[in-house]
C-alpha cells in the first residue's frame, strides 16, 4: 500500500518521526537532560504508551534516521553475489547510503552541542555502532572461513564503517547545500575499498 502523501507530493511523516521531530523541537528548546518523555509525547499529540510502541528510550529518538539508514545492511549482505567480501560490504553500505531520506538529517549529529546531548547519547549510539560492526565482520568472517573475532573481518568491518560514519558527518555537517549522501558514502569508501581489496 502506498505512504499516504503531504501537499506537494512528499509522503506523509510517520508517527516514528513525529516523535523523533517533536523530540528534537524540544532538545533544541530545553535541552536534552530537562526534556521527558512525557514531554516528547505531548508535543507530539500521543499518549506516553504510543511514545514506547516505537522507541524503548527516551535517547533513541535521536537516532531514528541513522537506525533506518544502516538497519537494511545485514539484509544488503545476505543478499549479495559479489565475490569479494570486502566490494560486498561497499555495496552494503552505497545500498543502504542511496535508500536514505535526504530529508531526514538526524538533529542528534547536526545540533548535539545545542542540544547538551551527554553520555547516554554516546552510549546509544555506540551500542548501535557495535551491533553494525558485528553484523560485518560475521559477514566477511562467513565468506573467508575466519572467525569473526579475527583479524581480518574486524579490519575490514571497522575500516569501511569508519569510512562510512565519516562521510555520514560530513554529509550532515554540510547543511543545506549537502548533495545525495550516497555521493560522500561513495567517495570515502572508494580508496578504503580498494586497498583492502587488493591485499
Amino acid at each position: 500500500m502506498d505512504e499516504p502523501m503531504r501537499r506537494g507530493g512528499r509522503p506523509r511523516r510517520s508517527s516514528a518521526e513525529v516523535l523523533a521531530d517533536a523530540a528534537a523541537e524540544l532538545f533544541l528548546e530545553q535541552g536534552y537532560g530537562r526534556t521527558t518523555v512525557d514531554h516528547i509525547a505531548a508535543r507530539a499529540g500521543v499518549s506516553r504508551a504510543t511514545f514506547f510502541n516505537y522507541f524503548t528510550a527516551k535517547s533513541d529518538v535521536l537516532w531514528l534516521d541513522l537506525d533506518a539508514a544502516v538497519g537494511s545492511l545485514p539484509e544488503h549482505l545476505a543478499a549479495s553475489t559479489e565475490g569479494s567480501a570486502v566490494r560486498a560490504v561497499e555495496d552494503a553500505l552505497l545500498a543502504a547510503a542511496r535508500a536514505h531520506d535526504p530529508e531526514r538529517v538526524p538533529w542528534a549529529i547536526a545540533q548535539a552541542e545545542v542540544m547538551g546531548i551527554g553520555p547516554e547519547l554516546v552510549a546509544s549510539v555506540a551500542a548501535r555502532v557495535m551491533a553494525q560492526h558485528a553484523a560485518v565482520s560475521a559477514f566477511v568472517a562467513g565468506r573467508t572461513g575466519d572467525h569473526p573475532a579475527a583479524l581480518w573481518p574486524q579490519t575490514v568491518s571497522g575500516a569501511m564503517l569508519g569510512a562510512a560514519a565519516a562521510a555520514f558527518g560530513v554529509w550532515v555537517a554540510d547543511g543545506v547545500g549537502r548533495r545525495p549522501l550516497v555521493e560522500y558514502v561513495g567517495a570515502a569508501l572508494t580508496p578504503v575499498a580498494a586497498g583492502l581489496d587488493a591485499r
